[in-house]
């Protein structure tokens, strides 16, 4: 099995935990990391359970993962995210000093890669970028949801 398709495995992960907070409620975002191509922690965004506007999906990855380890630095791992990240979850990325980011759909307005934030003197470290990964698929989830919160109101 090439990279692609373990990329597209776990994208396909990610997407379940997305349509999971769909159905909970919360913005569809799901999230996977993985050490040594092996799985360390899941979730998908919690930010209305956890009363918690940092309950991304990619901070609490980071949380599980970093307990579990009992470190603070993610070296080697790899994160799938279902939604380009916020600048919030790319200074977590650039904290927890992660190896690489594959993300599906892109987030014109609140995307932090879109703004170029990597590219911003003062950034102390850098990951691998793999963008658009089944980026249709997620972007359906999300815009279902929208849509689906406006009819209710």
């Amino acid at each position: 099995m090439g990279q692609f398709d373990i990329d597209i495995h776990w994208m396909r992960q990610a997407l379940v935990l997305a349509r999971q907070a769909k159905e909970q409620g919360e913005v569809p975002v799901g999230a996977v990391l993985l050490l040594n191509e092996k799985l360390l922690a899941c979730a998908s965004n919690q930010t209305i359970a956890q009363c918690d506007p940092t309950a991304h999906a990619e901070i609490l990855v980071f949380r599980k993962a970093a307990r579990t380890l009992n470190n603070h630095r993610l070296l080697e791992a790899t994160l799938y995210v279902t939604l380009e990240p916020c600048l919030m979850c790319i200074g977590a990325m650039i904290q927890a000093r992660i190896k690489r980011l594959v993300f599906s759909a892109y987030d014109d307005r609140r995307g932090a890669l879109t703004a170029n934030i990597l590219q911003s003197k003062g950034v102390n470290h850098r990951f691998l970028l793999t963008d658009g990964l089944l980026a249709g698929e997620s972007a359906e989830i999300l815009r279902d949801f929208f849509l689906q919160r406006r009819h209710k109101t």
